[in-house]
């Protein structure tokens, strides 16, 4: 024992006789004064020695790199930064709450290679200063609010690898070098130029390419570019991957294309060119092609595709060629998905005997009048709205579109094993806090999301490229593969942390580094984004400066014998407090649901079920009771004692909340009593279970009824009192809950259809609480279904009550024309406004409508309903309407139409009045989770009284 008392003083001394490396003075001095400025830094930032801190990395005393991606600091100046003058790296991605303008003073950092800001919060103009990053190899600036113009001086950054600037409100044209300015086309080395989805102006430069450039990927899509694709872009012999889909480019295709014989995929749909056909011949390891809804001359099908081995996919959807297909274009090996609707086919359809098993061939709106493998062929065909579907030898089966949904990939193996708390079962069968997000490819060239090839060899990858840099790993789960509005790849992501049950912050920063700088070649995928969703449970840091180990070796060893002593105390004190918290922790421990005694939730008309009770009214939770499913369990159909019929959602293990949460989202749940809302029943919390009990809808969905799932065709008048009654919920949730909720996820599958075809706005699983409206917006990591996300939202974070008026203008929209929002890679807002424009103001809007409905000259305030919908989906939110204002609208036409009186429930002019007495909602601060037995339910985070 003397020898150990000896080691321990010997140790304690040494302490203060030890010179320890401490940072740089001027080092330390700004990152003291970042600490102060920012909040939510990581808990060692306390400690004296900066390069002792989480993220932070110096090389002789002097900082180098500040590696903070998605650790959720927050804060708004910047400008200490520019202190460290020998920083390297600065990576401060997927922390939303960075906000603010990047101050000129970034300049200084001129040894700076590496900046990456992905997915924060900045806005306002990009700093000429940027330029002055003379070193600078790396640039991500993706996913902000940046505005104002591109800045030329980015031309004199000649080492430059990587530029990505998309997702931003970057306007003005694109600036190229002139007698006193630089531009884009001084970046000789770079190899990627990522700039869609802003609003860039203007004719494309013939300078901007060069045979003298390295460019693989070149991504302009989503601006307003006008004018001509220049011929010197045929001159940058190593490009892989060409996006300028969705601009307003015009004239032909330059020949010159022909000549990037490297080329992977190329995307020019939804532009205005004219003239012939571009001729592809020559571009051997082409694996996707679009180039649908342009205004090409009218030609056969190009006998240059069948030259195309490589080719996965042709989109040529409304391109205006005709005649028949040869039959060697079905023999092209590698290809998955053919696309040509909407144009002037014709003749006698022979796919031949060579075709791929797993082929989608999409011929729909042609003139086709035969097929010569009516019954014999397995691919699938879809010749809707062509004459061979008005013959009697026609079959359901290519004359019908079925709703294929994506593989959700893959479920794991385990035995039946509950997690704890918010923990998530690993493929490995670990419980863990998996670190999620989703990654975001602009090309991939593929079309078979249901191929496993393709997840295996992502997820290989990206296993691959964590064990390499020594990361705690256990494994990845690659989930729900689709694409977006704006024909993007989105995979989501779980990350799942080895021998711990979470990661720390220096993991999670290097896992958001290693994704968003890309450092590693991925096969069948383009460049990609990634987007994190906050951590939920930061692990102890395993990192400490030399002076804490010290003093915690003195410590321990000072204590050595009184813990020795008093183990025995020690564990029965633990016992008694750990069984004192676990009940404290429980919100019911003390709750007799009989005596409603305790600490009893505040509900209003909300019952308690027993476990019992709800197995008993569901068959033992039978699957004949089962009508739907989702990542949040299984529904139930059952009738209570009362003999009310109900939904029962149950929570399957791995998915379910914590006791507070759970507490918390029935609470919320039992306040919202309104006649246009699905109203929440009661709940169960006993014998480790949760479950939601919800009134029974009937009818199902309105996607489903306006689809013809349920045999029920919907007049106008049905149609009309549908928008009312779903206007009405939502107009309640923004205008008389307190504080107003958004609901975040409206869609035509979240508005539910009760016997008398009354609508109900279902699925809160996505909601948020907006304590003070006059705030303006909640900022927050986007969420909801693709098709009906607002753009604004997605591409600034910034959610508004607007938002879900943008959505409900999408379901106006399917109200008309009975269509989905995306389809074949067409937004439905674009596909009306292009018939909108087409009619050229006059009142007939067949084509565009529902056939159910018949023609629009007899359907009375169709004209006013559409100009409704189209000012709910105005691009700016300032610009849209209220809900209010939408039910009033509505209102009105309601009582232009006829068909007004014959409706099953009065339409009384007070809107509002019966939701005068209705009660108030309150404000929470904690997590809830789905809430809704909706066909798509999610789990996510609220903030609530933010």
């Amino acid at each position: 024992m003397g020898s150990r008392i000896f080691v321990c003083l010997l140790l304690f001394s040494s302490q203060i006789l030890a010179t320890l490396a401490l940072a740089d003075s001027d080092d330390t001095a700004a990152l003291n004064a970042i600490k102060s400025s920012w909040s939510n830094w990581p808990p060692d930032w306390k400690e004296s020695d900066p390069c002792g801190w989480e993220g932070i990395n110096c090389t002789d005393s002097r900082v180098t790199s500040i590696m903070l991606a998605g650790t959720g600091v927050e804060g708004s100046d910047f400008s200490d930064i520019s202190a460290l003058t020998e920083l390297q790296f600065l990576d401060l991605s997927n922390n939303i709450g960075l906000k603010g303008i990047l101050p000129a003073s970034i300049g200084k950092l001129k040894k700076l290679t590496t900046l990456i800001l992905v997915g924060c919060s900045f806005y306002g103009p990009i700093p000429d200063a940027i330029g002055s990053l003379d070193r600078l190899t790396f640039l991500a600036l993706n996913n902000n609010s940046f505005s104002g113009s591109i800045p030329s001086s980015i031309g004199n950054l000649t080492q430059l690898s990587w530029l990505d600037l998309s997702y931003n409100k970057l306007n003005g044209t694109i600036p190229v070098a002139s007698k006193s300015a630089m531009g884009l086309d001084m970046l000789l080395n770079a190899r990627h130029f990522h700039l869609s989805n802003n609003q860039l102006t203007g004719s494309i430069p013939d300078q901007l390419f060069s045979s003298n450039m390295n460019l693989i990927h070149t991504i302009f899509d989503h601006n307003q570019l006008t004018g001509n694709l220049p011929s010197t872009l045929g001159s940058v012999k190593t490009l892989e991957i060409v996006r300028f889909d969705s601009n307003l480019l015009d004239g032909s295709v330059p020949p010159d294309l022909s000549n990037l014989t490297n080329m992977n995929e190329l995307y020019l749909s939804n532009n205005k060119f004219t003239g012939n056909m571009p001729n592809l011949t020559g571009m051997n390891f082409l694996h996707y092609v679009d180039l649908s809804n342009n205004n090409f001359n009218a030609s056969n099908v190009p006998q240059w595709i069948t030259s195309l081995q490589s080719l996965t996919t042709l989109m040529m959807e409304n391109t205006q060629i005709q005649g028949q297909i040869p039959v060697d274009f079905f023999r092209l090996p590698q290809l998955e998905t053919v696309v040509l609707s909407n144009n002037n086919l014709s003749g006698i359809l022979n796919i031949g005997n060579s075709y791929s098993n797993n082929l989608t061939l999409d011929l729909r709106n042609n003139s086709i009048t035969d097929f010569m493998q009516k019954k014999d062929y397995s691919m699938e065909l879809i010749l809707v709205d062509n004459p061979i579907c008005n013959t009697s030898g026609a079959t359901l089966k290519y004359c019908t579109v079925e709703n294929h949904h994506n593989n959700t990939f893959p479920s794991n193996n385990c035995t039946a094993k509950s997690c704890y708390k918010n923990q998530v079962l690993s493929p490995n069968c670990g419980c863990s806090h998996p670190y999620t997000g989703t990654l975001h490819f602009f090309s991939f060239s593929f079309s078979d999301l249901q191929n496993l090839t393709y997840y295996k060899t992502l997820n290989g990858a990206l296993m691959s490229v964590f064990l390499s840099n020594g990361l705690p790993i256990d494994s990845v789960i690659l989930a729900n593969p689709t694409v977006d509005m704006y024909n993007y790849l989105q995979f989501s992501l779980q990350i799942f942390p080895s021998g711990q049950h979470s990661f720390n912050r220096t993991s999670i920063s290097t896992i958001g580094f290693l994704l968003n700088r890309q450092q590693f070649p991925l096969q069948y995928y383009g460049p990609f984004f990634f987007i994190d969703e906050p951590y939920c449970c930061f692990a102890g840091s395993k990192k400490s400066s030399n002076a804490g180990i010290i003093i915690g070796v003195a410590i321990g060893c000072s204590v050595l014998v009184l813990l020795v002593i008093f183990a025995g105390i020690y564990a029965f004190l633990q016992h008694r407090k750990a069984k004192r918290a676990s009940e404290r922790s429980n919100p019911f421990a003390s709750w007799d649901p009989k005596k409603e005694s305790g600490s009893v939730p505040q509900l209003q008309g909300a019952k308690w079920f027993s476990f019992e009770d709800l197995k008993k009214c569901t068959d033992n939770f039978s699957e004949s009771k089962c009508i739907g499913s989702g990542g949040y369990g299984k529904v139930y159909k059952g009738a209570i004692s009362s003999g009310q019929l109900v939904a029962i959602k149950r929570a399957q293990q791995g998915s379910m909340q914590g006791a507070s949460e759970f507490k918390t989202e029935i609470e919320l749940m039992s306040r919202i009593h309104h006649k246009n809302v699905v109203s929440l029943v009661g709940f169960c919390y006993d014998q480790g279970e949760q479950m939601l009990v919800y009134e029974y809808i009937s009818n199902g969905t309105l996607r489903d009824c306006l689809s013809g799932k349920i045999g029920f065709k919907l007049d106008w008048s049905r149609r009309l009192k549908i928008a009312f009654d779903a206007a009405r919920g939502l107009s309640y949730l923004h205008e008389l809950a307190n504080p107003p909720i958004i609901h975040r996820d409206i869609k035509s599958n979240n508005i539910l259809l009760d016997d008398h075809f009354n609508a109900k706005v279902a699925d809160f699983g996505l909601s948020k609480l907006m304590g003070d409206t006059g705030k303006g917006y909640v900022t927050t990591q986007v969420k909801g279904t693709l098709g009906y996300m607002d753009p604004e939202y997605y591409m600034t974070q910034q959610l508004t009550e607007k938002s879900d008026v943008y959505s409900f203008g999408i379901v106006l929209l399917e109200l008309i024309t009975a269509k989905a929002p995306i389809k074949h890679g067409k937004h439905i807002v674009r596909a009306v406004q292009a018939e909108l424009d087409d009619a050229e103001g006059s009142e007939n809007l067949d084509k565009i409508l529902d056939p159910a409905m018949g023609s629009g000259s007899h359907v009375v305030g169709l004209k006013k309903f559409v100009d409704l919908a189209m000012r709910c989906v105005r691009e700016s939110a300032a610009d849209r309407p209220t809900m209010g204002e939408v039910v009033r609208d509505i209102e009105n036409i309601l009582e232009l139409s006829p068909v007004n009186k014959k409706m099953d429930t009065k339409i009384s002019r007070s809107s509002h009045e019966e939701e005068s007495n209705l009660s108030p909602l309150h404000s929470y601060d904690t997590e809830v989770s789905d809430v809704s037995y909706g066909s798509f339910p999610f789990r996510v985070e609220h903030q609530y009284g933010k």
